[in-house]
């Protein structure tokens, strides 16, 4: 089959699509045919060498996928040939055929083209597990989502409306915080120029500040993300965008009885993210489906063009998910 591989040996680590052997399945596991698949920080960073897959996970990049299953295990119980299925993956979903878990994958309506089933599993999965499993939000809470105009922070945005809570965000452009705007966020800021002020404006004194903040840049927000917290607040930190590096008024989080959450998903094992599968689909599917919800699609493009994909989000330029198509839409 052909995938993408990362010519290590030339500067700058370009892709390429190649012929590389096609994955074996296990008994508890199915092959799919991958027709859509999505990029993600974390692919940047693996191909730049900062971010190696987890072991056993296939070298090939790529967090997720949408495509047809091929073939069963003879032990799976909960897929058969011919299902159309989206997945959430370790790697090896820049590629023809994906080896993938049963436990791991989402079945995708029929009235879904393969683009939209893509840009789903990861970004969704982060943004459930992160708010509701380790910042405990709740109805009517306050929450600062980082970086709203991510696939991560459409996600978040969405999901946390959706449960009834105030959402502010922030983004670096004024299309991207239109965005936020339009998923549901009542206040959307520029980062660039400081927002601590800008969200305590926004809440006023009597509010004393949110109650989760969903962090990607690390370091560089860390001070003004601890002054937006109120009590019992919760910092949920999911990248490092800003650094990793950072001094910390320790005396804050004891005024406030703050907590400071780190927070990775590719490295759980395979029962930890079924749990946190199961649990999405049971909260959250129907909404999904009925389009309540609604995966946000910045653009799709050809896999052989992962390459320049990569480039857009260097650039910072994409509003939601960036879409690479493996087979055409039949």
């Amino acid at each position: 089959m052909k995938a993408i591989a990362v010519d290590t040996e030339t500067p700058g680590r370009p892709l390429r699509w190649a012929e590389i052997p096609d994955p074996q399945i296990g008994p508890r596991e199915v092959l799919v045919d991958v027709h859509a698949t999505a990029v993600n920080r974390a692919d940047l960073l693996q191909r730049a060498g900062g971010y190696p897959p987890p072991p056993g996970a296939p070298e090939t990049l790529g967090l997720e996928l949408a495509g047809v299953v091929a073939e069963a295990g003879g032990e799976v119980s909960r897929a058969r040939p011919g299902d159309r299925v989206c997945a959430l993956l370790a790697g090896g979903g820049y590629a023809e055929r994906a080896s993938v878990d049963e436990r791991l994958l989402i079945p995708m309506p029929d009235d879904w083209d393969y683009a939209r089933g893509a840009a789903v599993p990861e970004v969704f999965l982060t943004a459930c597990l992160n708010l509701f499993e380790e910042a405990g939000l709740q109805a009517g809470e306050t929450v600062l989502v980082h970086g709203g105009a991510s696939g991560v922070g459409t996600a978040a945005i969405q999901l946390s409306r959706h449960q009834g809570c105030r959402v502010l965000a922030t983004a670096g452009t004024g299309a991207k915080r239109d965005l936020c705007r339009r998923l549901g966020a009542e206040l959307a800021v520029d980062y660039r120029n400081g927002f601590r002020e800008a969200v305590a404006d926004h809440l006023g004194a009597s509010e004393g500040g949110v109650d989760v903040v969903l962090d990607v840049a690390g370091a560089s927000h860390l001070a003004d993300n601890i002054e937006c917290l109120g009590l019992k607040g919760r910092l949920v930190v999911l990248s490092l965008l800003g650094g990793s590096r950072a001094e910390l008024d320790l005396s804050l989080l004891l005024r406030k009885r703050l907590r400071i959450v780190g927070s990775l998903l590719r490295a759980r094992p395979v029962e930890e993210k079924a749990h946190i599968i199961s649990r999405f689909r049971t909260r959250f599917l129907d909404a999904l489906i009925d389009g309540r919800l609604e995966p946000v699609i910045d653009r799709v493009m050809p896999i052989e063009e992962a390459g320049a994909a990569h480039a857009v989000l260097e650039r910072n330029e994409n509003l939601g998910k960036v879409i690479l198509q493996v087979r055409e839409e039949r």
